[in-house]
């Protein structure tokens, strides 16, 4: 077979990238550039090479797993697929398989495809579920146009209730205006409740343009503290060459906000409470995602983490999801609409609970503002 005696010949143990735009990509050019892990397996189950994305996934370098068994690297697969793993010449899919990278749990799909030719050979693929994001047309209708519809059905009559308690205010004696106030401060709860489900039902998209993301952080981390991260240390450690991003600055503001706020909140459960923000250049390891049917290269990553608890095992899989939250007070919407802002400038984020170190992350991946966008 031409194409794995071309993925063979590469002894480096990554697969490299095709450098002439102007001849037809090699085979390891076409497979370093997929956006989904892919891994060559020997007949004895040992990893012989792996591409960037693969190192991206698993989070670390193909050298520290190159030679080891795929169980080694990926841990416990569950009975079944094993088996299947042990018969070299099974072609096979399985879904919905959970693997430890680096101490870190990810859910993933996972094909194992024999090669013709190369007995015991096999090209096995991971594709993190968290990040295929092109969702269904009816599940995004009910996602995004749900909140705006219930919301404006709703504030006609909370603004006459509002009306009604300032009304009623003025003419109570002294000591029963405290159960006015009540009602007016109640209803302006939910009118803020209400402004957040219209901005994530909305369809609109701001517009991007070159941003520094460390002076957004700052911003963001000076909001929080101003709103009260008294005894809870945060830690900053950025790559002072990042380049510019392309992103909304009050948007991408407003996500950290989000994201400091819940990870302040997470760590008060730890005696010495930390949040860390980090910044970095994934350089040749970087994310890609599927936006309208284009790949998009997100190689600025920012990630939030905090030494709290984390968040619910039974509730891991569905924290970016409307209504989902695990505050005793929360709404579940801080989270989604940190979700929707993010996809809006043709980002990524995702949890990750770090099970070695006890830290909780949340990443952001964005793209380079290389050169003008318009939206």
């Amino acid at each position: 077979m031409e194409a794995s005696e071309s993925v063979r010949e590469n002894t480096a143990g990554v697969l490299g990238n095709g450098q002439d735009t102007n001849e037809r990509p090699d085979a390891a050019a076409q497979i370093s550039g997929l956006i989904f892990a892919m891994l060559l397996v020997d007949g004895r189950s040992h990893i012989v090479e792996a591409n960037h994305a693969a190192e991206n996934l698993l989070g670390t370098s193909a050298k520290r797993f190159v030679g080891k068994p795929l169980i080694d690297v990926t841990g416990p697969l569950g009975a079944r697929v094993e088996r299947r793993l042990a018969e070299i010449d099974a072609a096979f899919v399985a879904r919905e398989q959970v693997i430890s990278a680096q101490g870190v749990e990810k859910r993933i799909n996972l094909t194992v495809s024999p090669l013709a030719g190369h007995p015991g050979w096999r090209v096995v693929t991971l594709s993190e579920i968290g990040h295929e994001e092109n969702a269904d047309e009816a599940e995004a209708a009910v996602t995004l146009g749900a909140p705006s519809i219930l919301a404006h059905e709703i504030k006609n009559p909370l603004s006459a209730i509002r009306g009604a308690g300032q009304l009623v205010a003025r003419k109570l004696p002294l000591k029963d205006k405290k159960l006015a106030r009540m009602i007016t401060d109640e209803v302006d709860r939910i009118a803020r409740l209400i402004d957040r489900m219209q901005q994530l039902g909305s369809r609109q998209t701001d517009p991007v343009a070159a941003c520094n993301p460390h002076e957004a952080i700052r911003s963001a981390v000076a909001t929080v503290r101003a709103a009260g991260a008294d005894g809870v240390e945060i830690v900053e450690e950025f790559d002072p060459s990042l380049p510019p991003v392309l992103a909304n600055r009050d948007a991408l503001e407003q996500v950290l906000i989000n994201l400091l706020s819940n990870a302040r909140d997470a760590a008060r459960s730890n005696p010495k409470p930390q949040i860390a923000v980090r910044t970095r250049f994934v350089s040749g390891l970087a994310f890609s995602a599927l936006r309208l049917g284009r790949m998009v290269r997100l190689p600025i990553e920012i990630t939030v983490s905090d030494n709290g608890g984390g968040v619910d095992p039974s509730m891991r899989d569905h924290v970016f999801e409307p209504f989902v939250s695990s505050k005793a007070s929360g709404q579940g919407l801080g989270l989604a609409l940190v979700r929707k802002l993010i996809r809006d400038m043709d980002g990524s984020v995702s949890h990750e609970r770090d099970s070695r170190t006890e830290l909780t992350h949340f990443r952001v991946h964005l793209p380079l503002a290389a050169k003008e966008k318009s939206r």
